[in-house]
């Protein structure tokens, strides 16, 4: 009797054979297939879960098999009963590419002697390996569950010890502000600025207070009085619930209706505490992590922070007015 799977799965197969003589032909549409991850039932038979995306990606390894003066074949298949089903099923576990991430992961959590700038281009390079391994894991499991926990916890730590002493979240109202009530100050903050802070510092140079001064503490009681504290415990701007100092500093000068500011404050939330990745994340931390390592002041520092965010908000409006 024919199975027929309750989930009604389907699955595709690439059947396809190369001419021997072609060695780059074939190195390319293996290269091709083994980074969608497919299943091999044998040679020269490759095979997928069914879907649109599946299908169209399979298609275009079939063109450049045609290409290379190959025949291809693209079919779809059902297993014959559910023992095969789990047959196919266990080539797309993913489970030692994970474990090797995992060991990676552990090794780099215990280098103590590290720059945290060089743990932080490593964990970087970690986070690639679990997205293109997540993009190929479809049937995802504790495995990569486990890998994204410990992944996530790294990244909090190395984070940890590129900004230490990171302020601890209050709970209350965030109040308007006039804008006019902050002008030609003197902002305080700690010391050794990282993202939340360059950016609440890129915000309030832009938006909030054009002659703005930065001083840069050794230690938060040292903030003088007359000083408009920012992102440190006791300050006027700092965490508040789940909203990092650059969306208090959003919210509480009315600036949160700007698209491309909601946008970027997507991003500094994700790369200060974490929770939903943003795709330009890693992107902007690792040109960050550069700058603070050849930066010899934090006076320096900021100015090249400043050119960043520019040219990342500008991109952001330009994105939207595109769209």
């Amino acid at each position: 009797m024919y199975y027929m799977p309750t989930d009604r799965t389907h699955w595709l197969a690439l059947i396809i054979s190369l001419p021997t003589r072609n060695a780059t032909a074939r190195m390319r549409v293996w290269r091709g297939l083994k980074a969608l991850g497919c299943g091999v039932l044998r040679d020269g038979v490759y095979l997928l879960p069914g879907n649109d995306g599946a299908r169209n990606a399979l298609a275009r390894q079939a063109g450049e098999v045609a290409a290379a003066g190959g025949s291809a074949n693209l079919v779809e298949l059902r297993p014959a009963d559910p023992d095969e089903e789990q047959v196919w099923r266990r080539l797309f576990d993913r489970g030692t590419e994970y474990a090797r991430l995992t060991r990676e992961l552990r090794g780099l959590r215990i280098e103590r002697s590290a720059a945290p700038a060089a743990l932080a281009r490593k964990a970087a390079s970690l986070r690639r390996a679990f997205a293109d391994l997540s993009a190929i894991d479809y049937y995802p499991g504790a495995a990569r569950e486990h890998a994204k926990g410990l992944l996530e916890e790294t990244e909090s730590a190395i984070n940890a010890r590129l900004s230490p002493g990171e302020p601890r979240a209050v709970a209350r109202l965030i109040r308007r502000l006039s804008r006019k009530d902050f002008q030609r100050r003197v902002w305080a903050t700690r010391k050794r600025p990282w993202v939340d802070r360059l950016a609440s510092a890129w915000l309030v140079k832009r938006f909030v207070d054009r002659a703005a001064t930065f001083l840069w503490l050794e230690k938060p009681r040292d903030c003088p009085a007359r000083a408009v504290g920012f992102d440190f415990d006791g300050a006027p701007f700092t965490h508040v619930a789940n909203r990092v100092t650059f969306e208090v500093l959003l919210a509480s000068f009315g600036l949160d209706a700007d698209p491309a500011l909601a946008r970027l404050a997507l991003l500094v939330h994700y790369l200060d505490t974490g929770g939903i990745p943003v795709n330009d994340a890693e992107g902007l931390k690792t040109i960050l992590v550069g700058v603070r390592a050849r930066s010899r002041s934090d006076d320096q520092l900021l100015a090249e922070s400043l050119r960043i965010f520019d040219l990342i908000y500008k991109a952001y409006q330009e994105t939207r007015d595109e769209q």
